[in-house]
């Protein structure tokens, strides 16, 4: 299978890339620079110059291939335009669902489980987030295209994929907040869950999902249901020798900055019907185990 896939040297794309290789599948990636371009070429992809706002160049790349893998979106920091990213987003998922249309062709579109930490319970597959949260239209357009033809499908990754050269993730973002402010948060007494998975297993799992899942169908990527977020806290503490704190909810924008609105949601999160769908069976170290080996300290 060719497959074309967007944020293909990011930091899942960078798992997904190798796995689709590995599996005897051509990645065409989507490359907005030289360097990414040098990147693709350099573990044997193809690749396809463009980017999200190039909205003929994504349609091209989707219909030369014979199935889509979409995981570009802009990273959560400081200077992220969060609003921008979203409807940049959607407008990509319309553009490659419309190239798309009537092929049966599989797209996969990554999403998120912290839309479902609303639910006040364990979050399933089964579950339909508010559509008034974010990302949740780019999550419901690509449903949608299930009844016009194409093999859709939408990965909801745990706020939490782990692993060796994590730069940019919320573990990594967490960590500096933990350097600047001499200690260790975690919000009230951090019994909220945070779900995780491991970077290589989300990999795999974006790789059975183009090759097998459903048309309309929504996995999860979470190979921990639900992490106490106290407990991620005092594995940073441990591996940076700073104490680990309670902060009181009232002063988690101040203590956590651009996080302060996420560090307090409880999201436990099932991937029981992923499982069973496409044998997906994650391997990866957990996330507490992860940060104990000690290579956070390397970003």
């Amino acid at each position: 299978m060719r497959v074309f896939v967007t944020g293909a040297t990011g930091w899942i794309g960078s798992a997904v890339v190798p796995e689709l290789i590995g599996a005897g599948h051509q990645v065409i990636g989507l490359a907005r620079s030289d360097a990414s371009a040098a990147a693709l070429e350099a573990v044997g992809a193809e690749t396809h110059r463009g980017n999200l706002d190039n909205l003929e160049s994504l349609a091209a790349g989707a219909g030369a291939a014979d199935g889509v893998i979409h995981l570009a979106f802009e990273n959560i920091s400081p200077t992220t335009d969060f609003a921008a990213a979203i409807e940049a987003d959607l407008r990509a998922v319309e553009a490659i669902g419309s190239a798309l249309e009537g092929s049966d062709k599989p797209f996969v579109v990554t999403s998120g489980t912290l839309m479902l930490a609303t639910l006040g319970r364990l979050g399933t597959e089964a579950d339909i987030a508010d559509p008034a949260l974010p990302r949740v239209a780019s999550e419901n357009a690509t449903i949608a295209l299930a009844e016009r033809g194409v093999r859709s499908s939408v990965i909801r990754n745990a706020p939490s994929v782990h692993g060796v050269g994590d730069k940019a993730g919320f573990i990594t973002s967490l960590i500096g907040i933990a350097r600047a402010k001499g200690a260790s948060g975690y919000v009230g007494d951090g019994s909220n869950r945070w779900p995780a998975v491991h970077q290589l297993d989300a990999g795999r799992l974006y790789r059975l999902a183009v090759e097998a899942a459903p048309a309309g169908t929504r996995l999860h990527a979470a190979a921990e249901e639900g992490v106490q977020f106290r407990e991620i806290a005092e594995a940073i503490g441990r591996l940076l020798q700073l104490p680990s704190v309670s902060v009181a909810p009232e002063d988690a924008v101040e203590h956590f900055g651009f996080l302060g609105d996420f560090v307090s949601f409880d999201n436990p999160t099932s991937s029981a019907l992923t499982r069973e769908l496409l044998g997906w069976t994650p391997v990866g170290p957990e996330l507490i185990a992860d940060i104990d080996q000690g290579h956070y300290l390397d970003y």
